[in-house]
Order: C-alpha cells, then sequence, then structure tokens
C-alpha cells in the first residue's frame, strides 16, 4: 500500500488492480481478491500446485490492504513519497522472498511467475520483470495509475526478488521415492 500512496507509481499487479476496481465499481482489496481467484485459473497449463500460503494469499492480502489504507497516512512532500516507494520496494521484494522461500505453496500472481521459471528455466528476475511489464500495461489501459515509479517498480522487483530469495528460502531435505532422506 505504501507503494500505491507515493503516487509516484504503484506496483504492476497493483496498477492492474485500480484499473479492475475502477471497472467494476468495487474496493482496490475487493478487486485484488477477484484478480486473485482469476489468475489461478492460469495456473492449470502451468501444473502449479495450491498449498496454505496461496489460500492464505487469497483470503488475507486484499483484505490488510483495505486495512492498510485505512491507517497508512499519506505523505507530504516530494521526500515523504520517495521514502514510501522505495520503502514499498524494498518490503514487497523481500517479503514475496520470504513466503516464497517457506514453500508453503505461492500466490496466486507468484505462481505464474514460479511456473513461468519452472518450465522455461528463466531466471526469477526476467521471468518477473516480464510478467511486471506486461501487467502494468494491461492495467494502465484499464485505467490504473501509471508513474515513474510504476516503472522502477516493474524494472526493480525481479532483480530483487531473485536477490533476496535464495538467501531467505528454506531448504527441504531431498527424500528418495520411499520418503527417506537422501
Amino acid at each position: 500500500m505504501t507503494l500505491v500512496r507515493s503516487g509516484l507509481g504503484a506496483a504492476s499487479w497493483n496498477v492492474l488492480t485500480e484499473g479492475v476496481a475502477g471497472n467494476l465499481g468495487v474496493s482496490f482489496g475487493w478487486a485484488t481478491n477477484l484478480i486473485s481467484l482469476s489468475v489461478l485459473v492460469a495456473w492449470i497449463p502451468l501444473r502449479e500446485l495450491p498449498g496454505l500460503g496461496t489460500v492464505l494469499n487469497v483470503a488475507v492480502v486484499g483484505f490488510a490492504a483495505d486495512a492498510t489504507a485505512a491507517v497508512l497516512p499519506r505523505p507530504q512532500g516530494t521526500l515523504t513519497e520517495i521514502a514510501y516507494l522505495v520503502a514499498g520496494l524494498v518490503a514487497l521484494a523481500f517479503f514475496d522472498a520470504v513466503y516464497l522461500g517457506a514453500q508453503f505453496g505461492s500466490g496466486p500472481r507468484d505462481g505464474i511467475m514460479t511456473g513461468l521459471v519452472r518450465l522455461t528455466r528463466l531466471p526469477v528476475a526476467v521471468v518477473r520483470t516480464g510478467i511486471d511489464v506486461a501487467v502494468a500495461g494491461a492495467g494502465w489501459l484499464m485505467g490504473g495509475t501509471l508513474g515513474a515509479g510504476t516503472v522502477l517498480v516493474a524494472l526493480c522487483m525481479g532483480p530483487l526478488v531473485g536477490f533476496f530469495l535464495p538467501r531467505v528460502a528454506v531448504r527441504l531435505p531431498v527424500v528418495d521415492g520411499e520418503g527417506q532422506p537422501q
């Protein structure tokens, strides 16, 4: 929500969410949840499997966005706007990597990324950047707010998640066909 409140341009998925919310006449949180459910359909050809993290992402993120919007003050001045943008970008990338690294299942939007990374064998940074640019463009065409910050986020999220993920990921033991650790 700090990215949205910065006024400098939100994250790509937030641009899409703003566009959807405006077109459907629903809150940002409800639009987030509707997009999450819709995006899960894209998991079918990617053969992504949902987990607890998937369910919690769909159930909690949109409502948390609405709650945060209700209490987060609007930034006063350009420096505060920039601080909101930078803090939001780094926090979003870090916490994205933390929850993905926990390996309890990715959220709907990240499931597209993890599925494409697995299938294409391209780096996280490349896949995430491509998705973010495409989603921001679609959101902008629907009336979402696009700004310099959106471009920064679209170009930096992939590399930042790619940087944080190997540093926070839980290493699960490899097991053989009989369930024994190798």
